[in-house]
């Protein structure tokens, strides 16, 4: 396992990716829009995602701000097959709060687990 990113809720798409390419000097690694669900995610660092962590910019098109601290999403850590994982973390006594599944309209298979004080992880299958 690694950590793939952070996510954070934002009200601003185009200011946040703005600030932490243009004043945090991090770069804009890949973004798209999910009509379907209404959102867009936007992935910002400082070298690919293949090599180190991210963060995830997520733009909800039906909420222009959040209050601070509710913005906070989760961490997500890739594995290699997220079914066996949730499998092997419920095993282990872990709470699966979403089952492994594609994503909300898209076709990458991901799974939500929930540490001992509420905070979600999430887990994302290698692309191989």
């Amino acid at each position: 396992m690694r950590i793939l990113h952070t996510m954070l809720r934002v009200g601003d798409l185009n200011r946040s990716i703005d600030f932490y390419t243009k004043v945090l000097g991090m770069a804009l690694l890949r973004r798209q829009d999910y009509p379907e669900g209404r959102f867009t995610l936007a992935f910002v660092g400082y070298g690919a995602e293949s090599e180190q962590a991210v963060i995830e910019l997520t733009y909800n098109w039906d909420t222009s701000a959040y209050v601070l601290g509710a913005g906070f999403g989760h961490i997500a850590l890739e594995v290699d097959d997220v079914y066996q994982a949730c499998t092997q973390i419920r095993q282990l006594g872990g709470k699966i709060i979403r089952e492994a599944g594609p994503m909300n309209a898209g076709t990458t298979i991901i799974a939500f687990v929930e540490d001992p004080d509420g905070y979600a992880i999430e887990l994302i299958g290698c692309k191989g």
